[in-house]
């Protein structure tokens, strides 16, 4: 088993599955961007639902965030978005492995470096250090909003119903940090990590992009100036090779 996990554990980039992944997580995040920032945002804030309950705007984030104020549809866009945010946070957990060498270095963010290094390092080293925090955020997003694909399979493991209201009703409080205010005020910051994940994420892609544009540029220029270089050596073989035409100097007539 680890002679087959071998490559993978030291050069996890020559794998095409590595590439796939990473082109899953590069555009799922592109659209999913402005989606959790507005989930990340409005759930810090209603993490203190109880205690904000006089505030005349709390039962609209509420209401923002649970279905987007569309109701119904709002659930299952919501439901949608919980799945887009589960294989991200999936997708990324794999692409992060850099492999035997370099995994300690993939979870500090070098300061001191230039501000395309430090975004990609906080980008990295965040994910992989609030993975399961967002996962389990992704997952109970998918309990509110779909909780029949939660009980129905669970139904056939406990019948009885034994476990699983409190499984479910625990990872209900769990979305929420609802353990008292200590645990409140540690999720409301930690509810942000998704809204800096995704402002980390476009400067990523925008930087890709961006670079990409550049390099497809200079090879254009590249194979310009090639073409204009052969063009000018043909030119020239041909007026060397140019036959030689006689004006009929020093005929007499």
């Amino acid at each position: 088993m680890m002679t087959a996990l071998q490559p993978w554990l030291q050069h996890p980039e020559r794998f095409w599955l590595r590439r796939a992944l990473f082109q899953i997580h590069l555009w799922l995040g592109a659209g999913l961007g402005l989606y959790v920032v507005l989930m990340s945002l409005t759930g810090s804030i209603i993490v203190f639902r109880n205690e904000l309950s006089g505030w005349f705007l709390i039962e609209w984030l509420v209401k923002l965030h649970e279905n987007l104020l569309l109701g119904g549809k709002g659930r299952i866009v919501n439901g949608i978005g919980a799945i887009a945010v589960t294989t991200v946070s999936l997708t990324g957990a794999i692409i992060w492995w850099p492999g035997l060498k370099n995994w300690r270095r993939s979870l500090k963010v070098r300061w001191g470096s230039g501000l395309a290094r430090f975004n990609g390092d906080a980008h990295r080293a965040l994910g992989v250090w609030c993975f399961l925090f967002i996962l389990m955020w992704g997952i109970s997003g998918l309990y509110f909003s779909f909780p029949l694909a939660f009980y129905a399979p669970a139904l056939l493991v406990d019948p009885a119903d034994k476990y699983t209201d409190a499984i479910l009703f625990g990872l209900s409080q769990l979305h929420f940090g609802r353990f008292g205010w200590p645990v409140e005020a540690f999720w409301a910051v930690l509810g942000l990590v998704p809204a800096v994940l995704a402002f980390t994420g476009a400067f990523v892609r925008c930087r890709r992009m961006t670079c990409q544009l550049f390099l497809s540029g200079q090879d254009n220029l590249i194979r310009r100036q090639e073409t204009r270089d052969v063009v000018i050596g043909c030119q020239a073989e041909a007026n060397t090779h140019q036959p030689v035409v006689r004006t009929g100097e020093g005929r007499r007539w």
